[in-house]
């Protein structure tokens, strides 16, 4: 699993409660991180060296916790690596657009992944008949890597992004980003009950589930207590932290290393 920083461990969260059996590999390009801005091009370079990192470790399946790094890098991910399952981050538009009471959604997510075809793809077949409010969360991913989601900052963004939105009628929020269910608590001060947040993340988990199964690449049950190696090609502090915070439940299992790629 990697992300360009802690980000995908929001979707660790969820792959971990589902399938508690399997060891996890996670690398955070936390010395690039964000990826949002940066050219898909280079995206896709820095993807490529993470991948085969991971494939050198013996990962059985690579699951892309990065919204931006899904939209610049996954197709080409499986083009070259034909025999590794790819499970990317898809943005929730289909279930928001069927859930909507207002026929109003919003989409918060980087221009990296508002700007890829996947997201364009999905908007153009499962959004015709709502209406679409997109935002690009600049500054978001920055924070949540600080530690500061919480945050009085966090919070003064989130309403620049969210209220116009909230005047539009939006009651579905698509999380289009693995670092923004972190920022769940402010998203919640700022709409105040009048949006339902959209996660995909659960259902990348199902997803990683299904094709574990389908392969047999499922992990023994008998095998307790896997093991959680984290690597980051930045400061390994701000990871272990984030992992202490937000899945404490891991942090007997868990080791951290700085990468070099």
């Amino acid at each position: 699993m990697f992300d360009s920083g802690v980000g995908g461990l929001s979707v660790l969260r969820e792959v971990a409660a589902l399938l508690p059996c399997e060891p996890v590999r996670y690398v955070a390009d936390a010395a690039r991180c964000p990826y949002g801005p940066r050219p898909a091009s280079e995206v896709l370079k820095l993807s490529l060296d993470i991948v085969k990192f991971l494939l050198e470790k013996k990962c059985k399946l690579i699951v892309v916790a990065c919204n931006t790094a899904t939209a610049a890098a996954i197709d080409t991910l499986r083009k070259l690596f034909p025999h590794v399952p790819f499970v990317g981050m898809e943005p929730a538009v289909k279930p928001a657009a069927e859930q909507s009471k207002t026929r109003s959604v919003g989409i918060l997510a980087t221009s990296g992944t508002l700007q890829g075809r996947l997201f364009n793809h999905t908007k153009e077949r499962y959004a015709a008949n709502v209406e679409l409010h997109v935002a690009a969360g600049n500054g978001l991913v920055e924070l949540v890597e600080q530690g500061r989601e919480d945050s009085p900052e966090a919070l003064a963004l989130l309403r620049t992004y969210l209220q116009p939105m909230l005047d539009s009628r939006v009651d579905e929020l698509v999380l289009g980003c693995t670092h923004y269910p972190f920022l769940k608590n402010s998203i919640d001060k700022v709409a105040q009950g009048r949006m339902v947040i959209v996660n995909p993340a659960p259902a990348v988990a199902v997803q990683v589930k299904r094709l574990l199964a389908q392969r047999n690449l499922l992990a023994d049950h008998a095998a307790a207590h896997p093991a959680y190696e984290f690597f980051s090609t930045g400061d390994v502090n701000i990871l272990e932290q984030m992992q202490k915070k937000h899945l404490p439940q891991l942090s007997e299992r868990c080791s951290f290393q700085a990468l070099s790629l």
